[in-house]
């Protein structure tokens, strides 16, 4: 088996690796038994990646690098970068194609999706589809960017945001797909979700907040090592345990679903959590993190007419907040349902919630969404259903916007 060297990056996972470079966690497995059974990928660590043979195309009349570069799904200057020995294509001469990743699409499902991952994302859909509007809302405890897109510039204007607790980062990964096949169709002037793209376009401006929690999100992938700014705190508030999987909070053991002002000081008491942890502790004041304070300014800013919150799992949908809501709410978490399959809830006894807090702030339709169904977090292999969910029930809020009359 031939095979290449490559060096850990901090950060890497087996899965990361295995898309990167185009091959299965099963083929990195077995050129690797040792490093990839292990509890985690040390940086600095040599790995072997296995190389398959290369691809071929043969050079048709009137092709262009262009043109093979778009039935690749790669760019012209990596298909001559890779071809640097040819000057001109002659046809019926061949071409070297690169290796097969994860298709021609740029969010890939196949691994963990981490701050990383989504900043390079964001600016490969900025390059790909210009009337993307991409813009940094604040910053993480750490110093990380929380970043909003845009898609559209209608009267209806509808936030979705994902990520709030650290393990549901499945939720970051379905929204950014959602955002790349939304306008992929929107350029090609296609249908998307039963709706046609251009009509959404032109009816809601949507934004969409794919990772209010970037550090917590990293925390729960990534292995908690002696270098961390807050290593020993971290170490403590877990119970001594470096596992973080089911963390939820923020990197200051605050839970960002519990920060928002509506009736927080109930929600505390009813949490009963004295100190920072992996979940349910308030925090020491509303909007004490940066994060929630991030999400709560932007929502004020932009004057959202509703908002999913999308978290997991339950196949759950919360329309309701202490008789606050508007009277379509319920009709809407009915439509919604019919659409997606989930069932509409009305919760009682909870508080502090960020559709909590826009219900009580603006009296407008908010939610909150419980996507998948199993366990907490939800695997990866789950994606592809959480991704349908997520885009039915999207879609479906769109047109529920866009039927009504917004000035």
């Amino acid at each position: 088996m031939n095979t290449r060297t490559y060096v850990v990056q901090q950060g890497d996972t087996p899965r990361r690796i295995a898309s990167r470079f185009g091959i299965s966690l099963t083929a990195l497995a077995a050129a690797n038994p040792q490093s990839i059974e292990g509890e985690a990928l040390l940086p600095g660590e040599l790995l072997d990646i296995p190389i398959g043979p290369p691809r071929r195309y043969v050079v048709q009349e009137g092709d262009t690098w262009e043109s093979i570069a778009q039935k690749a799904g790669c760019t012209a200057r990596r298909l001559r970068e890779l071809n640097s020995a040819h000057l001109a294509l002659v046809p019926g001469g061949e071409c070297v194609l690169e290796l097969p990743t994860a298709g021609d699409r740029i969010v890939r499902c196949d691994a963990e999706y981490g701050s990383t991952q989504l900043a390079r994302d964001l600016e490969r859909l900025r390059r790909e589809y210009p009337f993307l509007v991409v813009r940094t809302i604040g910053h993480s405890v750490l110093g990380k960017p929380i970043y909003a897109v845009r898609i559209g510039d209608g009267p209806f204007r509808l936030q979705a945001n994902g990520a709030v607790h650290a393990n549901e980062w499945i939720t970051s990964l379905a929204l950014m797909r959602f955002a790349e096949e939304y306008a992929r169709a929107c350029k090609w002037r296609g249908s998307f979700g039963g709706m046609n793209a251009v009509h959404g376009f032109e009816g809601c401006t949507l934004w969409i907040v794919p990772m209010v929690n970037p550090d917590g999100v990293d925390l729960t992938q990534d292995a908690l090592r002696t270098g961390h700014p807050m290593y020993k705190e971290l170490l403590r508030w877990n119970g001594g345990s470096h596992r973080f999987a089911r963390w939820k909070a923020n990197i200051r053991g605050v839970d960002l679903n519990d920060q928002f002002p509506a009736h927080w000081e109930e929600e505390k008491k009813r949490r009963a959590a004295d100190g920072p942890g992996p979940r349910d502790y308030s925090g020491t004041a509303p909007l004490s993190e940066p994060e929630a304070r991030a999400l709560a300014s932007f929502t004020e800013e932009i004057d959202f007419h509703s908002v999913l919150s999308f978290h997991t799992q339950g196949e759950e949908i919360y329309w309701n907040y202490r008789g606050l809501e508007p009277p379509q709410s319920k009709a809407w978490s009915e439509k919604l349902g019919q659409a997606s399959g989930y069932r509409p809830v009305r919760l009682e006894g909870s508080d502090a919630g960020f559709k909590d807090w826009f219900i009580q702030r603006f009296r407008r339709p908010g939610f909150t969404v419980e996507l998948g169904w199993g366990r907490n977090p939800l695997p990866l292999e789950t994606i592809h259903d959480v991704y349908a969910e997520t885009a039915c029930l999207l879609t479906t809020a769109m047109e529920l916007g866009m039927s009504e009359e917004y000035g």
